[in-house]
């Protein structure tokens, strides 16, 4: 039986899915938002109910035009309240794509979006936030964990 005062008012968290896609050279795939300084991995919130893996390869698709389903993750990142919620990132691992795929990004008045392209993960320090090339980096190191929906592996 649940506990009703548990649902009354649930902890405010945001879960953030984040997508981690190579190329062949290796270069990782970042996009650049025009609201904050440097590139970020593509990726965004989850809806309320949303499977995080759906949500990373929805904001993927939408900010790239890449049409991948993640379904193991890299990492686990916290990031305490500061600015904004606190929130709890997910890495999700993309991949690897051609090194001619093509990227769409859409219109900057729709998605806030400057632009996406491909970097040598040895320029990451020089295009991102120190604290977003650390993820990164940890990300690229790790193995995989496999996500799982009700004890099963999603799909």
């Amino acid at each position: 039986m649940r506990d009703p005062r548990l649902l009354a008012k649930p902890p405010v968290c945001r879960l953030g899915c984040l997508v981690l896609v190579r190329n062949r050279r290796g270069d990782v795939l970042l996009v650049d938002p025009d609201y904050m300084d440097g590139m970020i991995l593509p990726g965004g919130a989850a809806k309320p109910n949303e499977p995080p893996h759906l949500a990373a390869a929805r904001h993927l698709h939408t900010e790239t035009g890449l049409n991948l389903r993640p379904t193991d993750i890299l990492a686990v990142d916290f990031t305490p309240a500061d600015r904004h919620l606190e929130r709890l990132n997910l890495v999700f691992d993309g991949g690897t794509v051609r090194d001619d795929a093509r990227l769409t990004v859409p219109p900057q008045h729709r998605s806030g979006l400057l632009g996406a392209r491909f970097v040598p993960v040895r320029e990451l320090p020089d295009v991102m936030a120190p604290s977003q090339a650390a993820r990164v980096t940890e990300a690229l190191a790790n193995r995989a964990l496999p996500v799982l929906l009700h004890g099963q592996r999603a799909t």
